[in-house]
């Protein structure tokens, strides 16, 4: 009564997507095992004194530029394929890269990448010219990065921001906290302006108040100690 043809047909589709899945996560995998390379150098700003850290950046910018190089073939096998019938595959790795862009734009390496604008932290238009990929399509169906991955990548990067500030007063840096204070304080204020639908985002963003106040516990600690430099809260 039924053609068996049918099941065959749909058992070649089947093999197709993963082909597809295969060669993906093979690309995700190598990006994954050079990201954790990375984040194990920007680990070490944890215990480089200030005027030191040049030689951290220096080393991450390096593993970053290893990573784009996979991005760029992530992106010529993903833009043949529907961007979110496979965007669960990279997404995570997606998300600690750009993490790692952040936090390494922060402690002041890739300047020649940051926007004219950019002052602090790279914008999601910053991050996607560096990476070379499109940013939030809504008209193509092809690779890009999503204003979320985005902003969960933001996130994780306050909270490494939230560590490094007490880590630095071990280091005798007195004046980072109250950087880390008063950027982490704008993200969240931004944050708050956000009507987010998407649940993971919304639950992850409501931990940023929880870094803010470890934060200002640290700093308010060094103020009532006098350590904080004068000026510095500006």
């Amino acid at each position: 009564m039924i053609d068996q043809r049918i099941f065959e047909d749909l058992q070649t589709k089947i093999d197709e997507e993963t082909t597809v899945r295969d060669e993906l996560h093979d690309i995700v995998q190598t990006l994954a095992r050079k990201g954790r390379s990375t984040q194990a150098i920007l680990s070490r700003a944890h215990s480089t004194p200030t005027d030191q850290i040049k030689s951290v950046l220096d080393d991450a910018t390096v593993a970053i530029i290893a990573q784009k190089q996979d991005v760029a073939r992530l992106k010529a096998v993903a833009d043949k394929h529907p961007f979110y019938k496979y965007n669960n595959v990279w997404s995570r790795e997606l998300q600690n890269l750009v993490s790692s862009i952040e936090l390494c734009a922060w402690l002041g390496g890739l300047q020649e990448y940051k926007g004219p604008d950019s002052t602090s932290f790279m914008t999601v238009e910053d991050v996607g010219k560096f990476l070379e990929v499109p940013v939030n399509l809504k008209e193509q169906d092809a690779f890009h990065l999503t204003i979320e991955e985005y902003l969960l990548a933001l996130i994780s990067m306050v909270e490494e921001l939230s560590r490094l500030a007490v880590n630095s007063v071990t280091l005798g840096d007195y004046e980072r906290p109250t950087q880390i204070c008063n950027f982490i304080k704008e993200v969240f204020a931004g944050f708050q302006l956000l009507n987010l639908k998407n649940d993971i985002l919304r639950k992850r963003s409501d931990g940023i108040k929880y870094s803010v106040k470890k934060v200002e516990d640290v700093v308010y600690d060094l103020s009532l100690r006098n350590l904080i430099p004068k000026g510095s809260a500006a």
